[in-house]
């Protein structure tokens, strides 16, 4: 059994051994993989990205990848899946591994561009808890709706991340780039991992991520939402360990 260690959030690190770097999704925070960092079985600790830095998924990207030093393996959810697929762009040769949770790799559909829009206009002009109470159907499976607790968590995070910085993560989303490229050309082990319940990264998208990448394995988990590190948090961290000791292998 490997020695587990905590998140990192300090200075650049080095290590022989890949560093895992989790990065959140929109209006989430370290929270959303609570539970991964606290369990990840890995000689190294993971480090948490930072979302709130910069004006686009390529600062974020940058700003990932300067926290740690040699190889490392992007976790990501959501608009952290964007932000994983930007770093493959930008360091090839640092990748030795990708988890992509709950996340897409093209461009948004009109109406998905015009609901994010919609978005940004009700937090201009509404208060920033409502928006979050207008997303929390598409964020959770209508059983995890029912948990007041793991409700409560995600009001929290998105009520740390803020109405600015929403705004800016939406807007980066918006214009974001297609990444099928990126995906085609992984020369690496991925995972893809999505929750059957998910409605805004469906599994269809998951079975296509999969299929791009030439190294990959497709997990869906039964009855799980968009949140599944929080909905599933031992089946999530059960896939991500498995997947971490297959790199090693």
């Amino acid at each position: 059994m490997r020695q587990r260690a905590k998140a990192s959030t300090g200075v650049p690190i080095m290590s022989s051994f890949p560093t895992p770097v989790f990065i959140p999704g929109l209006v989430c925070t370290a929270d959303l993989f609570a539970a991964q960092c606290a369990d990840l079985d890995h000689p190294v600790a993971p480090v948490v990205a930072d979302t709130l830095a910069g004006n686009g998924l390529a600062d974020m990207a940058e700003v990932a990848l300067s926290r740690v030093k040699g190889p490392v393996v992007p976790i990501g959810l959501s608009m952290g899946g964007y932000v994983a697929l930007e770093m493959a762009r930008q360091a090839p040769g640092r990748i030795a591994g990708m988890a992509l949770l709950n996340t897409a790799y093209g461009t948004d559909t009109p109406e998905r561009r015009q609901q994010r829009l919609a978005t940004i206009e009700m937090a201009k002009s509404d208060r920033f808890r409502g928006v979050t109470r207008h997303l929390l159907k598409s964020f959770l499976s209508p059983a995890a709706m029912e948990d007041e607790a793991l409700v409560a968590r995600v009001i929290a995070m998105a009520e740390s991340v803020g109405r600015e910085n929403f705004i800016r993560q939406q807007q980066a989303i918006l214009n974001r780039r297609d990444q099928a490229d990126a995906l085609r050309g992984l020369s690496v082990p991925a995972l893809v991992l999505c929750g059957s319940l998910d409605t805004l990264t469906p599994p269809a998208i998951s079975h296509e991520m999969a299929a791009l990448a030439p190294q990959a394995d497709l997990v869906i988990l039964d009855g799980v939402g968009h949140l599944s590190t929080m909905e599933a948090p031992d089946a999530v961290t059960a896939h991500l360990n498995g997947f971490l000791v297959g790199l090693g292998a």
